[in-house]
């Protein structure tokens, strides 16, 4: 293992350990890394209102200990496994077991037959992918397509990369919607105290990956839609091994019931069609 300190709020020095294969310029530079310290600090500052629960008491971060990493191709930082120490002055600690991967982008895409009418939502179709996820044990899980941040470009410029990587359709960023955003817009969220990321936690017990979630309608011609159907894509040469299914819009929450993104996609579809923000 090795250490070194870093600047905790800029009032103290926060004591960090390494593994030997991770130096501190890689995990100083990992974006996922300093997205969730400046979101937790900033979190841990809002203590010093008066207002605030933990006030008289508040939490600290102490220490943060790097327990694993794993590295992509070309050397890059893919993941890190970290426990930080945050606890207040009556010792009192809050679970700090973190499994940072950063952020990702989920797309609903909705396809419309271009032989109906444009404001019909009976015929419009959703389209997932239906690959191998390791993690979850799986080697057909379906979910609507969906890929991992990097440091650079836009979550509309990703959005719509991994629409094509994974579908073959080209989309304009232009025709993407961040539902996310919208809706939280729509609920005064992003005007509250606490600043997170502008997407969905689907873990946050045990993991920083927050996903905007984007919607595009798109309009076809009926047998390109049916051709869609059964589909091979991916990126062969990163190891991607994915089939297309497209099911019935109204048959979404069930085709993708295993997939939390899928089912928040849906679930921000429909409140947001609900109160006509779409």
């Amino acid at each position: 293992m090795s250490a070194f300190t870093s600047t905790n709020n800029g009032l103290e020095s926060l004591p960090v350990s390494c593994p030997q294969e991770l130096s501190k310029g890689d995990l100083l530079r990992f974006p996922a890394f300093r997205v969730w310290l400046a979101t937790l600090q900033h979190s841990l500052g809002r203590q010093q209102h008066p207002s605030h629960e933990f006030h008289k008491d508040p939490y600290v971060l102490r220490k943060i200990d790097v327990q694993a990493v794993d590295f992509f191709g070309g050397g890059r930082l893919g993941f890190v496994k970290l426990k930080a120490d945050v606890s207040n002055a009556s010792g009192e600690n809050l679970p700090g077991s973190v499994f940072l991967r950063g952020g990702s982008v989920g797309m609903l895409l909705l396809l419309q037959p271009d032989d109906v009418p444009s404001a019909s939502e009976n015929e419009k179709m959703a389209v997932l992918t239906v690959q191998p996820r390791i993690p979850a044990g799986s080697l057909a899980f379906s979910e609507i397509p969906a890929g991992m941040l990097d440091d650079s470009g836009t979550f509309s410029g990703k959005a719509a990369e991994e629409i094509q990587e994974e579908t073959g359709l080209t989309i304009p960023q232009s025709e993407l919607i961040d539902m996310t955003s919208l809706t939280l817009h729509s609920s005064g969220e992003l005007a509250g105290s606490e600043t997170l990321q502008r997407g969905v936690y689907p873990s946050p017990g045990g993991s920083d990956e927050f996903i905007p979630l984007f919607l595009c309608n798109k309009r076809m011609p009926r047998k390109d839609i049916e051709a869609l159907q059964g589909k091979l894509t991916g990126l062969r040469q990163h190891g991607e091994k994915i089939t297309l299914k497209v099911v019935p819009l109204k048959d979404l929450w069930k085709e993708g019931a295993r997939d939390g993104k899928t089912l928040a996609a849906w679930a921000l579809y429909m409140g947001l069609k609900r109160d006509k923000k779409l």
